[in-house]
């Protein structure tokens, strides 16, 4: 019920203001479980998908949004259940993918849409990075139910990192068709078929988004970014001592009386 009031009050609203197009609505089946595998590019892609749908989907969401402390984290919490958010604690890898997967098995098996994620989190220069194996493709096999690539495009531009308004523009949702997987089935625990069907998934959504693929994982990226830009930090703040420290030496010889010849 509280989904319900949620996505007509955010949902219209964000449609009303963004004006989202939307491709391939016909491929999302009217009843019965399935798979929505999207591209990662903004915060806002888990708010988009579900304003252009009429069935109710479910995404997993960092534990974090669902424990902050006042007013401000229950507010923020009930936001999240009610837009159909399922915390997940990413504390441990191997425990946040296994929780992962209970969750993506339990809204399937009550015959729902499950969102996820293949590569994991956003991408940092908003082109496609390598799914991880694992979480995408033992739901799929155990639950059976069919995967519909998903590409999200131009969210990113929306509110890019260390924006605070969001820029009023038209993003865009290509849904592909149903991917079939059951010729894997029972070999979900296969660490190849697991590779295979992510990778089968993330070129559909190459396809769909018509994004550049890097074949490294999208967390890799962000820490070599990061180191990246501390070192570009630590380089410039070298840079600006030892400008001042020429600049103090110039002066100081300025200062100087002449010596006598």
């Amino acid at each position: 019920m509280f989904y319900g009031a949620v996505k007509l009050s955010v949902g219209n609203g964000l449609k009303l203001a963004f004006r989202p197009w939307v491709e391939g609505l016909e491929n999302v089946p009217a009843e019965g479980p399935a798979i929505l595998a999207s591209n990662h590019l903004s915060f806002s892609d888990s708010f988009f998908l579900p304003a252009v749908l009429d069935r109710k989907v479910t995404f997993i969401a960092k534990a974090e949004y669902f424990s902050s402390p006042g007013v401000k984290g229950k507010l923020t919490a009930a936001f999240f259940k009610g837009v159909g958010q399922l915390p997940v604690d990413r504390s441990g890898v191997r425990g946040a993918g296994e929780a992962a997967i209970r969750s993506g098995l339990e809204v399937l098996a009550r015959g729902e849409l499950f969102g996820i994620y293949p590569e994991g989190t956003r991408s940092p220069d908003g082109r496609l990075y390598r799914g991880k194996a694992g979480g995408l493709a033992r739901v799929a096999l155990r639950s059976g139910a069919p995967v519909l690539p998903v590409a999200m495009i131009d969210t990113e531009k929306i509110q890019p990192p260390g924006q605070v308004v969001p820029k009023l523009m038209r993003p865009g949702i290509r849904i592909g068709r149903p991917l079939d997987f059951s010729r894997y089935q029972g070999m979900e625990n296969d660490r190849f078929i697991q590779r295979a069907v992510t990778d089968e998934v993330m070129y559909e959504i190459m396809k769909l988004s018509g994004q550049v693929y890097v074949d490294t994982y999208a967390t890799a990226a962000k820490r070599q970014l990061a180191e990246e830009a501390k070192r570009a930090a630590e380089a410039e703040k070298e840079a600006a001592k030892g400008a001042g420290a020429g600049q103090t030496v110039a002066e100081r010889k300025r200062d100087e009386p002449e010596q006598a010849a």
